[in-house]
């Protein structure tokens, strides 16, 4: 599946899997996130963190009509306002996506699914 833009010139298509990229990328640079987790914890194990190579399985893209609506999976760390970090995601990628892609995100649902403890 891919995102369709159309301008004057003719027409774009974005991968769903290139946004999800952009938009991991975007999550892990604000403070307070450990990691990605994948959105099948049952499957892919409970503790599993994504690495770089693999932010397409934390994130849902969803297109609907004109609207584009991502799903975040992600880990936070230990003793941090998680209120204030899902806000500062959603922040984040809706504002990389918007100057990267020139795409406008209707919605970011950030979805926490566990706290780490930083190793000493």
């Amino acid at each position: 599946m891919s995102i369709e833009l159309k301008n004057e010139f003719g027409q774009i298509d974005i991968s769903q899997d290139a946004i999800a990229q952009i938009a991991g990328g975007a999550a892990m640079e604000c403070y307070g996130i450990v990691g990605m987790a994948s959105k099948h914890q049952i499957r892919d194990g409970l503790t599993d963190i994504l690495r770089k190579e693999n932010f397409t399985r934390g994130v849902i893209v969803r297109q609907e009509k004109e609207d584009l609506h991502i799903d975040m999976y992600i880990i936070v760390s230990y003793g941090t306002k998680i209120s204030e970090i899902a806000y500062q995601v959603q922040s984040k990628v809706k504002y990389t996506l918007k100057k990267s892609l020139s795409m406008s995100v209707k919605s970011v649902n950030v979805y926490v699914q566990g706290a780490r403890v930083a190793s000493l």
